[in-house]
């Protein structure tokens, strides 16, 4: 899933769901400066659920825990989001890998979702690079997510890749473009694109196919899409 390039005029609006309130606030002043608008904060699932009813924002940022129990609030308000308004741009922070959610929030809409650690905030670059992905359309999954997948996934359904393949996939779950696939593997291109057809081809996926071939791949790798038939 490659960025799409935002017109400087017109500013993301933000909903934030983090309880909080230093980093809360440091989010806030963080995509201000970056050129987003924060229309709204909440401090709980439900909250949450009602600024984005009222606000209709582009993106909303939500962390998993949330009052009252700390457990999966902030998860659940993200998939009642996500059901109610599938257009609206979602990217889910964490303290700890729970992959569980990353399959749960991925299963039914697959653009406009994203899942990091809440470390990663502190690149700045990255985490800017990766909400801007997120709310452009496309997907942006914690490296460190991705490699628990990996390690969980065992061999069905990808029994049948390589370990570069693999290695490709991995990059394209956390929602880099081939480009970017290419400079991480130092590889070129054109042998991007035709690992990425090979791992089409593996899993089953063609051009016929409903929905975007890429994002089923990374489904696939998840565990959250539907197998080959």
């Amino acid at each position: 899933m490659v960025g799409v390039s935002e017109g400087p005029q017109v500013p993301r609006r933000v909903v934030i769901a983090e309880d909080s309130v230093l980093l809360l606030a440091g989010l806030t002043k963080l995509l201000e400066s970056a050129g987003f608008q924060v229309v709204a904060t909440a401090a709980d699932g439900a909250a949450a659920v009602a600024a984005v009813e009222r606000e209709q924002p582009d993106v909303v940022i939500a962390d998993v825990r949330m009052p009252p129990t700390f457990t999966d609030e902030g998860i659940r308000a993200a998939l009642v989001i996500r059901a109610q308004w599938p257009k609206i741009a979602i990217l889910v922070l964490s303290q700890y890998v729970e992959e569980r959610y990353a399959a749960d929030l991925l299963s039914a809409h697959t653009h406009g979702v994203g899942y990091l650690l809440k470390d990663r905030v502190a690149d700045v670059a990255e985490f800017l690079d990766a909400l801007r992905r997120v709310a452009a359309g496309g997907t942006a999954l914690d490296p460190e997510v991705v490699a628990q997948l990996l390690v969980r996934r065992g061999g069905d359904p990808l029994g049948d890749l390589t370990d570069r393949e693999r290695g490709v996939l991995a990059l394209m779950a956390e929602g880099r473009s081939n480009a970017e696939i290419g400079a991480t593997l130092v590889i070129t291109d054109s042998a991007v694109s035709k690992h990425i057809n090979s791992i089409f081809a593996k899993l089953g996926l063609y051009p016929g196919d409903a929905g975007h071939r890429r994002v089923l791949a990374v489904l696939r790798y998840l565990g959250a899409g539907p197998a080959s038939p």
